[in-house]
């Protein structure tokens, strides 16, 4: 088909593929139960149509009053969940069958993509039911198109103080839709200046415009709040959550936004964090202000997400036992239970910022009467950028498969997230997105498996990574078997290289401040932040045990004495919960000095292999993604290569021992 966009469709590109018996399917299409003029089927329809005519070069015929031979019959079934669909064939009919539009057209995706993947659907026996409710993209877009921590071009939500809705804003919610994500917040959870008027007539048409775009995709729409509102917008001249005025201000203002933007769900609500005003403000409970907020939208069927990103950002350097880490579980955990029950309360995936590796936040399994929902980092923030290659699902799935031992045998952090644990019905997982207005969406085309992974992720946890990584390859270059391979490889390894040359064992940060990206080893050690390393000639690493912030003890057991004993403590996290000497020595019978050496030599070597390896594919690969990827490449190993040798500069510096293998440290 040919594309005269000026940006990709990515996974959607739907080129030429072999038919492995599955046009036979298609030659008419009879919608049964279903309102063909919902907006929701007739997307899927479009996009059914799109597909098969791009890929299999068949036009379906939609057939109103039933099938005259076999084809494809989607019929409605009473019996399936919200979401979910059912696929088989029956005789020599495919059949897709959903209680709803949303599972009929997350069924003709499914279809699509066994369709580019080779996959003969005769074979395609499914049922498949989400199993996070809500799965949700997280944009840190600002009103003059900038993006916070955005690395793939500028917002194509907004410039200059509009808000943009043209076919890009289309093809965004059909890339969302088809790896399952029904909601997005489509402005910066630091809400400022002209992003706080989103919610007045300035910007209602535009919004409402968005919200009925995805709402035919099976998207809600929600916008991040800026908690100060009545203050800067003509209100009262306070935010205390327990001010009858303030109520009042938002009780008017909510009746209006909800009934302006059709199709709005909620809310997101950053609060009492890096300097935005909150509850705490007022001595009032983050309980306090996020109810006032739900009991205002409850009426309209309203969400009120609350994010834990709360901590003490003015802290002293010199203070041992102030710990970033903590805060998080010290500010919620006493409120648990005590919060309405259309609020979520949203949840990093660690206790401190995205970092490459990091425990898990104890917050997710510690909170038992609250419902809860996972925050991960889509966007490469502390991992390279979309510069430099790091496959974020593995990442992903370690952290829902870590087991909080919170209630027996439910207790992963996918059981907590998707309401298994503790019968939450508002409850998934959120990603902050990597997307941008550059022609590849991404900016780095091997970018885009993080944006396609989140999705299939939260969609079915217990995906394997290497299996979405497989998927993706497939589906956005092709189906080639050693073509696949090579390109699962480089996305399974890289996150690993990548933490062989940054940071070792869970210590985390050593960027340069405010970008976030390559390394200052101090950079961060005497700031305000609390992120800290505490290298000094002797060791290096933050005491969270019993005899030194006393973190360990956030976690039920038998995590908290699992981490608390520097034998037991998984040997990747030993430093985010160990201070220890240069000479400790590891399981591998290394110096943890030696394996600071080593780790930093293997990572440049493999970023080097890595090169190799692209470089086989060329004439493999289209010639613009190929050499827009070689170049990522080249920058990432000059980036690898700075890790280093100024890592590894340091602690030679600071320890004064020698890498036993001789190499060259500055």
């Amino acid at each position: 088909m040919k594309n005269d966009k000026k940006w990709t469709q990515l996974w959607l590109s739907y080129n030429t593929r072999r038919d492995a018996g599955n046009g036979r399917f298609f030659g008419e299409v009879f919608f049964d139960g279903f309102d063909t003029q919902d907006p929701i089927i007739q997307n899927a329809w479009a996009e059914l149509s799109r597909g098969l005519k791009g890929m299999l070069g068949v036009e379906p015929s939609l057939n109103k009053s039933g099938l005259s031979g076999s084809g494809f019959a989607v019929r409605r079934l009473t019996e399936c969940a919200a979401e979910e669909f059912r696929l088989s064939c029956k005789d020599g009919s495919l059949v897709l069958e959903a209680a709803d539009g949303k599972g009929v057209l997350y069924g003709v995706f499914h279809i699509l993509r066994q369709i580019a993947l080779e996959r003969p659907l005769d074979q395609a026996q499914a049922v498949c039911r989400p199993d996070d409710p809500l799965r949700m993209l997280n944009h840190w877009d600002n009103m003059d198109g900038s993006i916070e921590r955005g690395y793939s071009g500028r917002s194509f939500f907004f410039e200059d103080g509009e808000v943009l809705v043209d076919e890009r804003t289309v093809d965004y919610a059909r890339l969302a839709a088809s790896v399952g994500i029904n909601g997005v917040v489509l402005n910066n959870v630091n809400v400022k200046d002209q992003a706080t008027w989103l919610i007045t007539d300035r910007y209602f048409d535009k919004a409402a415009q968005i919200a009925k775009i995805f709402e035919g995709y099976g998207i809600r729409l929600f916008l991040s709040l800026n908690y100060a509102a009545p203050m800067e917008l003509g209100g009262p001249d306070s935010a205390d959550p327990l001010n009858g005025e303030v109520a009042a201000w938002w009780k008017e203002k909510f009746a209006e936004v909800f009934a302006r933007i059709p199709n709005l769900g909620g809310f997101l609500v950053k609060a009492d964090s890096e300097g935005r005003p909150g509850p705490f403000t007022y001595g009032r409970t983050q309980a306090d202000g996020a109810n006032m907020l739900a009991d205002l939208v409850k009426p309209y069927g309203g969400i009120i997400i609350w994010r834990c990103f709360v901590y003490n950002c003015t802290q002293d350097w010199r203070d041992r036992k102030t710990d970033r880490a903590r805060a998080g579980y010290d500010n919620f955990i006493q409120t648990d239970g005590d919060y309405r029950d259309n609020v979520i309360l949203q949840i990093k995936n660690g206790p401190m910022d995205f970092q490459i590796r990091e425990a898990v936040s104890p917050l997710l399994g510690g909170m038992t009467k609250t419902n809860q929902m996972l925050e991960v980092q889509a966007a490469q923030e502390y991992t390279g950028q979309q510069i430099d290659l790091c496959y974020l699902i593995p990442l992903f799935k370690e952290v829902l498969d870590f087991k909080t031992y919170c209630v027996p045998g439910r207790d992963t952090v996918a059981d907590v997230v998707s309401g298994r644990t503790f019968g939450n019905k508002l409850c998934g997982m959120a990603a902050v997105s990597n997307t941008g207005n550059d022609a590849n969406w991404t900016g780095n085309d091997l970018a885009a498996a993080n944006f396609y992974g989140f999705g299939r992720l939260a969609f079915t946890t217990s995906l394997s990574a290497e299996e979405i990584a497989a998927e993706w390859a497939g589906m956005t270059y092709s189906c080639d078997k050693e073509l696949t391979a090579a390109i699962v490889g480089l996305l399974m390894g890289s996150r690993e290289t990548y933490e062989k040359y940054t940071s070792p064992l869970g210590i985390g940060w050593m960027v340069t401040p405010n970008t976030h990206y390559g390394p200052s080893v101090d950079g961060y050690e005497y700031s305000r932040w609390g992120t800290y390393h505490r290298a000094d000639h002797l060791g290096l690493g933050v005491d969270r045990t019993d005899s030194g912030t006393g973190y360990v003890r956030q976690y039920h057991e038998p995590n908290a004495s699992r981490y608390n004993s520097v034998e037991e403590c998984p040997e990747e996290l030993l430093l985010f919960f160990h201070h220890l000497p240069y000479t400790y020595m590891l399981k591998s019978g290394k110096t943890l000095i030696q394996h600071i050496y080593d780790s930093h030599f293997e990572g440049v070597e493999e970023v080097e292999e890595m090169i190799r390896t692209w470089e086989s594919l060329k004439g493999r690969i289209p010639e613009g993604s190929y050499a827009l990827v070689r170049e990522r490449f080249e920058r990432q190993l000059h980036n690898a290569r700075e890790w280093r040798d100024q890592v590894n500069s340091y602690f030679y510096r600071k320890s004064g021992i020698n890498d036993q293998k001789g190499r060259e440290i500055f």
